[in-house]
């Protein structure tokens, strides 16, 4: 189904992108193709199917945001939907997740994540996602250590 050049492409591209202002001309160099070939590559991955989507992920902690809190929703079922929606919209949401509840131990049916500098930054936005979505019942767990953050890896350097 792939090409060595496709699987090539995939290497690259799962390295991670470039902290550069073109990633992607800086990644076609390193390709030996043009910034242009790389992206009609990658728009033919999505179109085959082959890739649904591309990710990044920004190391929060490197800019500052060293808090982290997965804060749990108690939300009755039938406003569980338009609950998530509203916590979805705000900027400080980076996950969020609706999960089955296992009462009476383990209300909570809605998951979302934030991160802040400190642990009161997180307070503060679990306060007013608390307000906006209307859901008085709430935790918020703060991680202790990131154990592992990386990308996929379809394809290894042979």
């Amino acid at each position: 189904m792939l090409s060595e050049r496709d699987r090539e492409i995939v290497r690259v591209l799962q390295e991670g992108v470039p902290l550069v202002s073109r990633p992607y001309q800086a990644m076609a160099t390193q390709l030996q193709m043009s910034e242009e070939e790389l992206l009609a590559a990658m728009a033919d991955f999505l179109d085959r199917g082959i890739v649904r989507r591309l990710g990044v992920m920004v190391r929060h902690q490197d800019l500052g945001y060293v808090a982290n809190a997965m804060i749990v929703w108690e939300v009755p079922e039938d406003r569980v939907d338009e609950v998530g929606e509203i916590m979805a919209g705000f900027q400080e949401v980076t996950h969020c997740y609706r999960r089955p509840a296992y009462p009476p131990n383990w209300p909570y049916n809605l998951f979302t994540m934030v991160h802040g500098r400190k642990r009161e930054d997180c307070q503060e936005i679990a306060f007013r996602l608390s307000t906006a979505g209307g859901i008085e019942n709430y935790r918020l767990i703060f991680s202790l250590d990131e154990l592992k953050k990386s990308g996929m890896k379809y394809f290894l350097e042979d």
